[in-house]
């Protein structure tokens, strides 16, 4: 198997020209992310990836997590060493606050890192990624005792973290959530109640684990605004605030799973014996609020998840298309090639390439947005970055996870029949992506939310101001001597989400399901459509580039033909799907369930 390269030519180059590097690292705050400590840090990652994370993941495939008969959970042979050195090398707090042991860096910087990780490890990498969700919800909501007892160590990564929402009977339904929380003395509740489908719920790699639970008060009135959350660890704390006496918390069960075997999908069970001690974070019936701060963080690092493992299938792809030798060059009619000469073989790979770059500047372009909108001193822009955050994080999670899932599909047709053959290495990453599309909310969950929430809610004043930028970018593509022809394409991306942003705004009252119906299409349609807007402007940035004699040639040119490809292939999906969200509702809702 080919090792894992980052592709930091890549990302420096979205990271600068596109994502606002220089203007991120003025925000205050970030004065200490320099080009120098940027470049640096990236640098540092990319060996960590390929040098600790990647050659274990295989590994960590094959022997996945055991469950012994005392309820502990062992992980695959060199996950806790190499937790232990990713925690001593600080990169679980790359982007949280020093005053509780981070490093403060931005978004924008720490993103690149982990996908990185997500790359080489997914499965490890979930774990720390916990950390990270969990330490922003704490910091937002939780108390200043609960913070000073439980951060630094989550920060650090000498505990582990977890959010536990679902239950047997309600899916992603937590209306249905049936989990209790009692009052006790000195303000602390005890728990009772099963979670499932809780990732690194139990596990060896830290001395303690903080669970943050979705429960119910007695008094709670029916539904999600009855949720209130609880922190409830492993192990209380002694006087001196280490891990002491067990706390009522175990696990019952481990998934048996498609993929990502090196991370322990737990059952856990609160309160067999006499509940489980826990402290309210937040207000009461205000959990699902606070917990939202989590699953966003974890939307958007899944989202990340979809470039980095498309990015290593690409990597393994192409490495497979420069060494197998078969049939004729189509151009020369010379034979013994390498398929990577063979049309069809150029065509997957080049569309793999294109969708990792389109969605790797869509996210790190959202990173970036992150900051200004915690950071930026002007109050519209900020307001304006929050605004398009919250209105693309669906895409991010939905449309991102998608298609790094294609992509890792794509890179086992390039393989061939050894696509199919487990010692390639190629049938984990497709394994591992399978899941990427489901949890933190699937697909169809995503684009209900987009809908709903994001678009009818506010009738669409984001998603125009969107459209007007899209708008923009293509103008800036005309003035563009070199650049105009990819105008006129892009523009019928951004047609096609204009008639069906109307469609839906005139039927979302009095045609809902109809509209819900077509939801995944409209969210398929606005990335695509995301993703051409990306890829333009990495044909403006190069071409730019190009004219000033800056950089290197050849690989400012491959950008431009890259974005001509992108949007040539994938743009016309966009009219396709725009049609799919106007007419394909209403059959689907009149085609009757006997039917099927």
């Amino acid at each position: 198997m080919h090792d894992y390269a980052a592709p930091l030519r890549d990302m420096h180059f979205i990271l600068r020209e596109l994502a606002g590097q220089d203007a991120v690292s003025a925000l205050p705050g970030f004065e200490d992310a320099t080009p120098d400590v940027v470049e640096a840090i990236l640098d540092e990652a990319g060996k960590f990836a390929a040098g600790v994370l990647g050659p274990i993941n295989a590994q960590g495939d094959v022997q996945g997590c055991r469950l012994d008969a005392d309820g502990r959970v062992v992980t695959p042979d060199g996950w806790k060493d190499a937790w232990d050195r990713f925690v001593d090398a600080g990169w679980t707090g790359l982007s949280l606050p020093p005053e509780f042991g981070g490093q403060g860096l931005p978004k924008l910087v720490s993103t690149p890192v982990w996908e990185m990780w997500f790359a080489t490890n997914m499965a490890f990498a979930m774990l720390p990624q916990l950390n990270v969700g969990q330490a922003e919800a704490l910091l937002i909501a939780a108390s200043d005792e609960l913070k000073q007892t439980w951060l630094l160590k989550v920060v650090s990564g000498e505990w582990g973290s977890t959010m536990n929402l679902t239950e047997p009977q309600a899916g992603s339904d937590l209306a249905a959530t049936r989990t209790r929380a009692e009052p006790a003395a000195d303000g602390i509740f005890r728990l009772f109640g099963q979670k499932i489908f809780i990732s690194y719920g139990e596990h060896e790699l830290t001395s303690n684990i903080v669970h943050l639970v979705l429960a119910r008060l007695p008094d709670a009135p029916a539904g999600v605004k009855g949720l209130s959350l609880f922190l409830v660890p492993k192990f209380l704390l002694d006087a001196d605030g280490n891990p002491g006496a067990k706390n009522d918390v175990r696990c019952i069960a481990i998934e048996h799973k498609l993929g990502i075997h090196g991370s322990p999908t737990c059952t856990m069970s609160y309160g067999d014996a006499g509940g489980a001690v826990g402290w309210l974070v937040g207000a009461p019936n205000r959990g699902l609020e606070t917990m939202f701060i989590m699953m966003n963080e974890a939307r958007f690092g899944v989202g990340v998840q979809g470039a980095g493992l498309g990015e290593r299938a690409y990597q393994l792809a192409l490495g497979y298309a420069r060494e197998r030798v078969q049939g004729r060059d189509a151009i020369t009619g010379e034979a013994g090639q390498p398929i990577l000469h063979h049309p069809d073989v150029k065509r997957m790979l080049l569309s793999m390439r294109a969708r990792v770059m389109a969605m790797r500047t869509l996210l790190y372009t959202a990173a970036g947005w992150f900051d200004f909108a915690e950071h930026h001193p002007e109050a519209a822009f900020a307001a304006k970055c929050r605004r398009y955050v919250d209105l693309l994080m669906p895409v991010a999670k939905g449309w991102c996870t998608e298609v790094g899932q294609q992509v890792c599909s794509d890179a086992i047709q390039v393989f061939g029949g050894m696509g199919f053959v487990e010692e390639t290495g190629i049938a984990q990453f497709a394994r591992d992506a399978r899941i990427i599309t489901i949890y933190e909310g699937t697909t169809g969950i995503q684009a209900n939310d987009l809908i709903g929430r994001k678009i009818l809610r506010e009738g669409g004043e984001t998603l125009r101001e969107l459209i007007a930028d899209l708008h923009a970018t293509a103008a800036m593509l005309r003035e563009e001597a070199q650049l105009a022809s990819l105008a006129d394409g892009f523009a019928d991306s951004i047609i096609a989400v204009e008639r069906a942003a109307e469609w839906v705004l005139a039927n979302g009252k009095e045609r809902f399901a109809e509209v819900l119906a077509g939801a995944v299409p409209f969210l398929h349609l606005l990335g695509i459509t995301c993703g051409a807007w990306q890829m333009a402007r990495v044909a403006l940035a190069a071409r730019r580039r190009l004219a000033a004699g800056q950089g290197d040639p050849v690989y400012l040119a491959s950008l431009v033909e890259l974005a001509r490809f992108y949007i040539a292939s994938f743009g016309p999906q966009a009219v396709a799907c725009s049609q799919a969200v106007r007419e394909a509702g209403g059959p689907l809702i009149r085609f009757h369930p006997a039917a099927f």
